[in-house]
């Protein structure tokens, strides 16, 4: 289906003969009038009354927080037991921004200035919400509520994957908020486009890929005021010490490669393994990851659903394919048969690079693959692992696996990453931490905890007294 089509059907990635409601593109310029003109009386709201509104919102997402959690598994093929995950952290959302707002968005009195002053902070105006496929309402959510508690009106685009969960949302929205507060807009890439770059819009939060962040971020350069937040993807690693818990670790990255079918920004898809402890790992790692087989996402004990459309399908045959490396699991398309669900599932796979020039070489060792794909490396010291590390020009997350506070305390600080976790998956992103990459990942601006600051604009007030 090409960008530029006014309609388009999904559908279920899970189940190709499962076909979702066929969906049409919004009109950009009405929906931005809309908004903006519901931008002065929401603004003009108090910051209490436009929580109670939001508090409804809450509660009407949490009537249907299971029926949506099953749209997502039908739409893009996510394992219900994640959608359910992903529906609990969008209504954690609600407190944790209502918090922050007690915190941000009050005036704040200075006392140790020449004279008596204060802080306030303004809405900016309409913002558009650009949304990936792989966190449908999460991603998106937790952005929106920011831009409306801060007096913001929001102009929300699901990705056209994840059309009709995007409608579900925002009816669920729209049944708590006046008039134009809250705008779906439907579409392709020159939807997205229109919307981020039309003047009357002055915040963007886009999750996407770097070629069209990038872009983007090019595109707006003249409008130097507009508020522009970008969250990139990752080509995320795993450093697995000489001292590491080998079984824990083993586990951590099977999930953190394995969740979502590797369709995650902060997906784990390379591995540094110290040369000592290399085989036990691998030995156990690859116990581990029996774990995840290719089945049916509505099924509640399924861990790996298919991908999320053909193209990502094919582009995983592509990258399988290539031969700069030893490929130790070698992956593969799951073959069905009459009696099972035709969908796009695919099979975990891992590749070692051990030759540097391969490596160097290798468009997989430093692409974002988006597929239960791996890539592991052989270290022999901290400078090694940590220059491997940086070689990369991705800073999403890095997981460091150590039983040792020092070693921790020692490679941290030296990975260029906004998200760093000891003995942790680097898919673990709680909402309640700051949430932004570094270099080709972004611009440290798009998610979780404080993210209310860059959906206002500061005023400072003195007088004299």
């Amino acid at each position: 289906m090409s960008a530029d089509t006014c309609d388009w059907q999904n559908f279920s990635p899970g189940d190709l003969s499962y076909a979702l409601p066929i969906v049409s593109s919004g009109d950009v310029s009405a929906s931005i009038a809309r908004s903006r003109k519901a931008f002065p009386s929401w603004a003009g709201l108090s910051l209490d009354e436009r929580r109670a509104a939001l508090s409804q919102c809450a509660e009407n997402l949490r009537s249907k927080s299971e029926e949506i959690a099953v749209l997502i598994t039908r739409e893009t093929g996510k394992p219900i037991r994640e959608a359910r995950l992903e529906m609990a952290a969008a209504m954690a959302k609600f407190d944790l921004t209502f918090t922050d707002g007690e915190r941000f968005l009050r005036d704040e009195l200075v006392a140790d200035g020449p004279n008596p002053s204060l802080v306030r902070h303004f809405p900016r105006g309409p913002a558009a919400v650009i949304a990936p496929f792989n966190f449908p309402v999460h991603l998106g959510h937790g952005a929106t509520l920011a831009y409306l508690l801060a007096g913001n009106t929001v102009l929300f685009k699901p990705s056209p994957m994840a059309a009709n969960v995007g409608l579900a949302y925002a009816q669920v929205m729209q049944s708590a908020l006046p008039a134009g507060v809250f705008e779906l807009v439907q579409g392709w890439g020159p939807i997205g486009q229109a919307l981020c770059l039309d003047p009357a819009v002055r915040s963007v939060c886009f999750t996407g890929s770097l070629p069209v962040g990038r872009a983007l971020a090019t595109s707006l350069a003249g409008d130097y005021s507009k508020c522009l937040a970008l969250e990139l993807g990752g080509k995320n690693t795993a450093i697995i010490c000489e001292d590491a818990n080998l079984s824990l670790a083993a586990d951590a990255v099977a999930d953190g490669m394995c969740l979502t079918a590797g369709q995650r920004c902060n997906a784990t898809s390379r591995v540094l393994l110290h040369r000592d402890i290399a085989d036990r790992f691998l030995d156990l790692f690859k116990t581990s990851l029996q774990r995840y087989r290719p089945a049916d996402p509505l099924d509640e004990t399924t861990l790996l659903g298919p991908l999320i459309h053909f193209s990502a399908h094919e582009r995983y045959e592509q990258l399988i394919s290539g031969s700069q490396g030893e490929w130790i699991v070698p992956g593969g398309i799951l073959e069905c048969n009459d009696k099972e669900q035709h969908g796009f599932y695919v099979l975990p796979a891992v590749v070692m690079v051990s030759d540097s020039a391969s490596l160097d070489a290798s468009s997989l060792a430093k692409c974002e693959t988006f597929a239960p794909i791996l890539v592991a490396e052989i270290y022999d010291h901290e400078a090694d692992a940590i220059a491997r590390h940086e070689a990369w020009a991705f800073g999403l997350t890095a997981s460091v696996f150590t039983d040792c506070e020092a070693t921790f305390s020692r490679i941290g600080p030296r990975l260029s990453v906004g998200n760093l976790y000891r003995n942790l998956p680097t898919t673990f992103s709680p909402s309640t931490l700051p949430f932004g990459g570094w270099g080709n990942s972004g611009n440290g601006r798009p998610g979780g905890r404080g993210f209310l600051r860059f959906a206002v604009q500061e005023q400072a007030v003195q007088w004299k007294a």
